[in-house]
């Protein structure tokens, strides 16, 4: 029993130092190495005296832990944001993930998971020491075999760093730990240079002293709406799984727009954030500034930096509006993006079921979007920002499009929602989870373009986009940034004046169609319907 817990303890040991921090890179390959840790970690433990060495194992123990813990995040949010874990700017995420969980899978399924997790981050970090004590007094207690041991494995490490000696394709000497540990130190310092220099940038924009009278003078007695679908990224139009359901109802309601009048063309732009985190797309699509973190997100939110919705508030010609249904609490965020009013998921009038995390189906808050603004009387024209949510992770259920005359407080849906799949059916399996992710772009497409129908009128400009691709899962490995935009409109003027945009006639980029950073559209936007440049410097 003895010795089983000891090598138990040398396997979780020199397991922690060789783990890597990417699903994908799991495989046996990687476990199959020396460590150089572990070697100057016995060298250490063999020449400290007893008190000292205990002391320096609980240490090492614990910072191999926190470690391991740090690597797993880095798995987790490779997954789902395609990004490692900043040690800086992500810990706030977490709460977001938490409610996340709480939407999808329940509040007590959501607490019980955060208990366990801590629960098993105390239990990594107890026994990591626990094992590290272990390790420790076991070359102390066998001093002299373990030092011709370790300087064995020196020398063994030494030879094959120097030939480059490999198994299965991966060199046997390895420095993953202290790999790890530079990247993360390299990670928070670049976060900190990044927040000076970005700091600075926010504050030179090209239209920020541009009068109101001078900002988007084309577009004056227009109803302007920028339409944000979540999740919408470039895999729905081109995956072989997702992609004939996606691309045939593209094709579909093109054919139906256009036999209401309206004509569009789309492009695709790369966005800020992948997989989640919606804000830094938004934010990037509407500042015309590269908002890939919290941290950039919370400088610039902060600030007077123009967005595109607060050029239209700023020419007083347009009232301002946002129709929010993912939101369900404070929102300070509206002043800087220029909107009057902001309806969230509890000012919608919607009394059915929760779709998991969407608080309502597209359709619904479309409807309720006609009702309480759009179709309204009013004095000047109508510049909204909506955001959609039924094409949100986990993808299940998804709603179903019913008469939009039977709409009502929402009620309709119940039955709907009851007979939808669960999320925990969809979330853990890949191929589910890419199917039910097409329909529910389908569901989100569809449900826009019939309100445009509907309701849109000779004067209606809709600009409609996603914020981001799906988690990597869904998207595919090594899949692109880049997320479908589209331009809808009936006067000829408005389409006229991006035809130098080159972007593809109808609802469906082409493949080879222009792809642009996200950032760079609130620029392109501003000058294609005549605004006129007036820089504002720090």
């Amino acid at each position: 029993m003895r010795w089983t817990v000891t090598g138990l303890a040398a396997l979780l040991v020199v397991g922690a130092l060789l783990l890597p921090n990417a699903l994908w890179a799991l495989k046996p390959n990687r476990f199959t190495r020396i460590p150089v840790e572990a070697v100057l970690g016995a060298a250490v433990a063999l020449w400290l005296p007893r008190r000292p060495r205990l002391v320096a194992a609980v240490v090492a123990g614990v910072g191999l832990g926190v470690l391991t813990m740090l690597n797993v995040l880095d798995m987790g949010f490779r997954e789902y944001l395609g990004r490692g874990f900043n040690l800086v700017l992500d810990w706030e995420l977490l709460d977001d993930a938490q409610a996340y969980v709480a939407d999808s899978m329940g509040g007590t399924f959501a607490v019980l998971a955060a208990v366990g997790a801590v629960v098993l981050v105390l239990l990594l970090i107890g026994v990591m020491a626990l094992a590290m004590v272990r390790l420790s007094n076991l070359l102390a207690s066998h001093r002299a075999v373990a030092a011709r041991g370790t300087l064995i494995a020196a020398m063994a490490w030494i030879v094959c760093y120097a030939l480059s000696l490999e198994i299965a394709g991966m060199p046997i000497a390895s420095d993953r730990a202290a790999d790890a540990l530079k990247m993360q130190a390299r990670r928070v310092a670049d976060t900190v240079r990044d927040e000076a220099a970005f700091a600075k940038e926010a504050k030179s924009d090209t239209f920020g002293a541009t009068p109101g009278s001078q900002l988007v003078p084309d577009l004056r007695g227009k109803d302007v709406i920028f339409t944000f679908i979540e999740s919408y990224g470039r895999s729905a139009v081109e995956d072989p799984i997702m992609a004939p359901g996606v691309d045939a109802t593209l094709d579909a309601r093109t054919e139906a727009l256009e036999k209401a009048g309206f004509r569009a063309k789309s492009g695709w732009l790369t966005s800020a954030t992948y997989g989640g985190s919606s804000w830094l797309g938004h934010s990037t699509f509407l500042s015309g500034l590269w908002i890939d973190n919290q941290q950039r997100y919370r400088t610039v939110t902060s600030g007077d930096h123009l967005t595109l919705t607060k050029a239209f508030q700023k020419t007083g010609a347009w009232d301002t509006v946002g129709v929010m249904p993912g939101i369900q609490k404070g929102w300070p965020e509206a002043k800087y993006y220029g909107l009057d009013k902001v309806y969230n998921a509890f000012q919608l009038g919607y009394q059915g079921p929760k779709f998991s995390w969407s608080t309502m189906p597209d359709q619904y808050a479309l409807e309720a979007f006609q009702r309480l603004v759009h179709g309204k009387k009013r004095d000047k024209p109508l510049m909204s920002e909506v955001i959609l949510t039924s094409s949100h992770q986990p993808w299940a259920p998804i709603p179903k499009l019913v008469g939009w005359d039977q709409l009502g407080d929402g009620s309709v849906f119940d039955a709907i929602q009851k007979a939808g799949k669960k999320p925990a059916d969809v979330v853990t399996d890949s191929a589910k989870s890419r199917e039910e992710y097409g329909k529910s772009i389908q569901y989100s497409v569809t449900a826009l373009t019939q309100w445009l129908e509907r309701y849109g009128t000779d004067d209606t400009v809709l600009v409609f986009l996603g914020d981001h691709q799906p988690i990597a899962r869904v998207s595919g490995d090594k899949a692109s940034r880049d997320v479908p935009v589209s331009l809808v409109a009936k006067d000829p003027k408005v389409l006229d004046r991006i035809a130098g945009w080159n972007w593809t006639d109808g609802l469906k980029p082409a493949p080879d169609a222009p792809v642009w950073k996200m950032d760079s559209f609130r620029d392109r936007f501003l000058t294609a319907y005549g605004s006129t440049p007036h820089p504002s410097k720090d």
